[in-house]
């Protein structure tokens, strides 16, 4: 029987199929669900913040895209994951509260995921599908086995992407 790993916020989980991921509560976070479709290793990185350098005194590395994805990598590799074949999705980055100013600075959800696309590009990991931005969060389910990314949110259809 595979178990279903939780993945907590700004915290990251790995695993072989075929077991799955999961986190709840993406809002403007970002979920990067990265995995190596030949060893069916697999990652979930539950991103809440864009850049680690804007922050001083912070230890979690995992909280934000820049140093998280890294160690997301880093993490599968060790459990035998190899980085020429990752492959990701992405979902998040909403924009959850109606905001008369329209700056970059209040638009967490977008600057997440701009982010998220700027740290996997720069890893040469290919984004193969995403479901980002409007107005609702998410809950998902990965799985490294088959590639699946399972999107629930309240009052929409799920969907697999």
């Amino acid at each position: 029987m595979a178990d279903i790993v939780k993945v907590g916020m700004a915290d990251l989980k790995v695993c072989k199929a075929p077991d799955g991921l999961t986190t709840l509560g993406l809002g403007s976070c970002v979920g990067v669900a990265v995995r190596d479709p030949s060893t069916k290793v697999g990652g979930l990185a539950h991103v809440m913040l864009p850049d680690s350098t804007t922050i001083s005194q912070n230890g979690n590395k995992m909280k934000f895209a820049d140093t998280g994805i890294q160690l997301l990598v880093e993490e599968m590799i060790k459990l035998g994951a190899n980085k020429s074949r990752l492959v990701a999705k992405i979902a998040g980055g909403a924009q959850m509260f109606a905001m008369q100013n329209k700056s970059d600075l209040v638009q967490v959800g977008k600057r997440n995921v701009d982010a998220c696309k700027k740290k996997l590009a720069e890893l040469k990991i290919p984004i193969l599908a995403e479901d980002t931005g409007n107005n609702y969060g998410r809950t998902v389910i990965y799985y490294p086995e088959t590639g699946d990314f399972v999107i629930k949110a309240v009052g929409k259809n799920e969907r697999t992407i």
